[in-house]
């Protein structure tokens, strides 16, 4: 029964994004940019915490 929850779940979310791109093709890419800059400022600052944790905490 909670495999069967997931995949409805699944194609809900994949048929929502599809509609998203096809009514909204700017939109959508523009949600993409957000996405990728937030991993892009994720990374980042897991780089300056390792840097930071290397250097003794200074």
């Amino acid at each position: 029964m909670v495999m069967n929850a997931k995949k409805i779940a699944v194609y809900v979310i994949v048929v929502f994004v599809l509609y998203v791109i096809i009514t909204d093709p700017k939109g959508a890419a523009g949600y993409v940019e957000i996405g990728f800059e937030g991993i892009s400022d994720a990374a980042k600052a897991i780089g300056d915490f390792m840097t930071w944790a290397a250097n003794g905490g200074k």
